[in-house]
């Protein structure tokens, strides 16, 4: 993760006065969160916070995955109360327990164990890997290999985001990785690490593997991941599944919302056609997501260094997350 920048509090309370204004667009809503993300302190955090009161699914569930790539366990107590929430839509909650894993204090664990067997399957799934993650981790370091481990998978990956599990050893051949990602029967948890190893190893062979988890895969939630892993790698090689996932109107939102963002981060004319015409999509996560990625290609061609607000200086802009949640 990119390291948080000083700013003084009333830039962080314009950034804020923006947020809250009823007349600010979602695509101005997501600068806004991108600047308040890379900036240090209380002030920048308590307006983050802010914007999980927003009408829309889509920006509340980037709000708890930017909580959770800062790492601050300033969030875990908000995040607790998202995770708890019958009433959130699952893709917020789903990001709120992937955060709990991200921060990963002591204090995550009790929340995640009681969601392990959440009626429902994206949240549970989530809670699963986000325990095993901090588990992980935790052995390690008990074991005092937690700095080699944080050097070499530094050196693997190019990708700054904080990831839901570690990459599997880059010494693991790709058809091994491709066996382990789509096998119904692994543990999710190594299916994770098989994706972001295939992520992380690149070129056409790594983009085949991981597509071909869209017609094997009975899990959204894995599905999602892989659609965000894609729009990281910005391969033009994705389009052609990519574009298949958004165009089905039975598969889960939060899968189409995530080939919508990686389209976006892919660039491609055929992307941008297919973005557009989904901008009207009746399913308003879909929709919305497209509204945002053309606005983060929009910036891009503008020759904007960065997708923020100007009023802070932002961290990088989301993984495809130009990518966003995951």
């Amino acid at each position: 993760m990119a390291a948080l920048v000083e700013r003084d509090d009333a830039v962080v309370q314009g950034l804020l006065d923006k947020l809250r204004n009823p007349a600010t667009s979602l695509p101005a809503k997501y600068r806004i969160l991108f600047s308040l993300r890379g900036i240090a302190g209380p002030a920048a955090h308590a307006a983050m916070l802010e914007g999980l009161k927003d009408p829309s699914a889509l920006f509340r569930h980037e709000v708890a995955y930017c909580l959770g790539q800062r790492q601050d366990p300033a969030a875990v107590a908000t995040l607790k109360r998202i995770l708890k929430d019958d009433c959130e839509h699952p893709m917020v909650r789903h990001e709120a327990g992937e955060a709990l894993g991200a921060i990963g204090t002591e204090e995550c664990l009790a929340p995640l164990r009681e969601h392990l067997q959440d009626p429902c399957p994206e949240v549970a799934h989530t809670c699963q890997l986000a325990l095993q993650r901090i588990e992980h981790f935790a052995a390690a370091a008990a074991a005092q290999q937690a700095a080699e481990e944080a050097d070499a998978n530094a050196s693997e990956s190019r990708y700054y985001s904080v990831d839901p599990t570690p990459a599997a050893p880059a010494s693991i051949p790709l058809p091994q990785l491709r066996a382990s990602l789509l096998d119904e029967q692994e543990a999710i948890f190594q299916r994770y690490r098989a994706m972001f190893a295939l992520r992380n190893r690149g070129g056409d062979e790594a983009v085949q593997a991981l597509g071909a988890s869209f017609s094997s895969a009975s899990s959204a939630l894995l599905k999602h991941e892989v659609a965000y892993v894609l729009g990281q790698m910005q391969d033009a090689h994705a389009v052609a599944t990519l574009k298949r996932v958004l165009e089905d109107p039975a598969e889960n939102p939060m899968v189409r919302h995530e080939a919508a963002e990686a389209m976006g981060a892919i660039a491609e004319p055929e992307c941008i056609e297919l973005l557009k015409q989904y901008t009207k999509d009746p399913e308003p996560i879909v929709a919305d997501s497209c509204i945002v990625a053309l606005d983060m290609l929009e910036f891009e061609h503008s020759g904007g260094f960065q997708y923020a607000d100007d009023g802070g200086q932002p961290a990088a802009a989301p993984p495809a997350e130009v990518t966003a949640s995951a």
